[in-house]
């Protein structure tokens, strides 16, 4: 089975406003080329969403899930043509809105799931609404999707060295949150008569500029989080004392460990909301991160790493609900979301080779 074709025809399937045509292409596949068990669920059926794609194979006292998701965000002018996305082959490389985030790794785990013959149980979920806070994730645990490992395929491709798939064993969560401070307008020549939001939304940001970043360390890797104001909105007109200022909060976060951003709520008249908690993630079997890591070594010519990575992903739902979780995938760092997206085919082979390593000693 030729992963990099299957990728190019993921690929050209349109995702951004509806995944349901690529979760159909998925699903058939997967009931074509295999004798596992497949599943569609309703997860973000108000939005015609279409519903996650699950299937197991095999049997044994543990599973391990391919996971990757089949949402894309919205293309570039240039990667449309017609009703259809633009892919193509060039220099080396399969370019294309989805290529890198994360058709190829899709396609690759789906050759895997084909191909192995598992040391135990083998599953292989494709999830709706990453791109968008983890929709499809949040609705398989809560149907009781619970494999006790995962590999997920977003990118660790070139975080140790140029062409290295690396494996990584933690990855950073993001919180955003809203401050909000209230105050009482008054004519801008009384000012005493009010009281200033602004003024109270500035002692808010000097708590937060004065928070510790939060830290830990993964398996011996160290993991730093952060804080930052992004935004700040207040006041209706120049000689108004403003009775009203919100600030934007970007916190990343890391297993365990918070900033306090809340005590900015013992400064008067000043709430603090959390708008979006997108969870991080960790391995704690270090063993299974051993496997995934020798799995990649024996995969390629380059010498793979134990790595972490910035930013959030479905692997912090699943940590959060209890499954150790590696990132081993296609896409290198710059390449998602651009207007010149792109992934490399011979990451996309390697991948299913690893995958199926995995698969073949893990159980």
């Amino acid at each position: 089975m030729d992963a990099t074709d299957l990728a190019h025809d993921l690929a050209s399937i349109p995702s951004h406003e509806s995944e349901a045509a690529v979760g159909d292409f998925i699903a058939d596949w997967l009931r074509d080329h295999t004798d596992a068990t497949v599943t569609r669920d309703d997860a973000g059926a108000d939005e015609g969403r279409g519903g996650n794609v699950v299937a197991h194979k095999g049997s044994g006292d543990r599973t391990l899930a391919f996971v990757g998701h089949h949402d894309v965000v919205p293309p570039d002018d240039g990667q449309v043509d017609g009703d259809g996305y633009v892919v193509e082959r060039r220099d080396g490389r399969l370019h294309g809105r989805g290529t890198a985030d994360m058709k190829g790794a899709v396609a690759a785990a789906m050759v895997a799931f084909a191909e192995a013959d598992p040391a135990g149980e083998l599953a292989f979920a494709s999830f709706v609404g990453e791109e968008v806070g983890g929709v499809g994730a949040r609705v398989a645990i809560d149907d009781g999707f619970a494999p006790d490992y995962a590999i997920v395929g977003e990118g660790s491709t070139g975080y140790s060295a140029d062409g290295v798939t690396d494996v990584a064993i933690a990855h950073k969560g993001r919180r955003g949150s809203t401050v909000t401070a209230r105050g009482e307008a008054a004519h801008a020549s009384e000012v005493d008569e009010g009281e200033n939001a602004i003024y109270r939304a500035t002692d808010a940001v000097a708590e937060i500029r004065d928070l510790e970043f939060p830290s830990t360390s993964v398996l011996g890797h160290d993991l730093t989080g952060s804080v930052a104001v992004t935004e700040i909105d207040g006041g209706t007109a120049m000689n108004v004392v403003p009775d009203r200022c919100a600030v934007t909060v970007d916190e990343r976060t890391v297993p365990g460990e918070r900033a306090d951003v809340g005590r900015v709520e013992t400064i008067d008249g000043v709430a603090w909301t959390a708008d979006q908690d997108l969870p991080p993630m960790q391995c704690g079997d270090e063993a299974f991160a051993d496997a995934v890591l020798a799995a990649a070594d024996a995969a390629q010519d380059g010498d793979p790493e134990h790595v972490v990575k910035p930013h959030a992903t479905d692997a912090g739902w699943l940590s959060q609900a209890g499954t150790d979780c590696v990132i081993c995938g296609v896409a290198e760092p710059g390449e998602a979301h651009t207007a010149a997206e792109s992934a490399s085919l011979s990451v996309i082979e390697r991948c299913a080779d690893i995958y199926r390593r995995v698969a073949e000693t893990v159980g």
